[in-house]
């Protein structure tokens, strides 16, 4: 079981939908011990069946916001989330879905942060906006502050998106 699960969640045909799974696959490529890394496309049950049982789930997901400021990063908590009319998931259904669903089943993690990140476009396409793409390497410096925070050891000081 892993201490931690980082999930990233989105559609990379949606243009800054794909924040997400980019950022999944650059915390991937650090290999760290006992931190899953998977990308779901928002879908209650592969969220479940991703963070279930984890102390720590730490789930990036573009979010659409009014007034928007594109690449915004904020730490947030489902329940955050439920509480802003002003941001919502890309999704139709998502993350304040699936964690009731979780708690009813008893498939959540022991906590849930939210990383999320202000799209300025998710239509259809391929790549991110300027803005959110320059916002990249802060959204995985604050997954790799959550990871430390509970004392997962990344050893990065900065990341490097080469």
């Amino acid at each position: 079981m892993p201490q931690a699960v980082v999930i990233g969640v989105g559609n990379e045909y949606r243009s800054d939908d794909g924040i997400g799974p980019w950022v999944a696959r650059d915390i991937e490529k650090l290999r760290l011990p006992g931190v899953l890394v998977t990308i779901c496309d928002g879908e209650p049950t592969g969220l479940l069946d991703a963070w279930a049982g984890a102390d720590l789930a730490v789930v990036v997901d573009a979010v659409l916001c009014e007034p928007c400021t594109p690449g915004r990063v904020w730490r947030t908590t489902v329940d955050a989330l439920r509480g802003v009319t002003t941001a919502t998931s890309s999704h139709a259904l998502g993350i304040p879905d699936a964690l009731p669903l979780g708690q009813v089943l008893g498939r959540v993690p022991r906590e849930l942060v939210v990383i999320a990140v202000e799209a300025a476009c998710l239509d259809l396409g391929v790549g991110l906006s300027e803005p959110v793409a320059a916002a990249r390497p802060h959204v995985v410096q604050a997954v790799l502050a959550e990871l430390s925070r509970v004392r997962i050891p990344t050893g990065v000081r900065s990341f490097d998106l080469r």
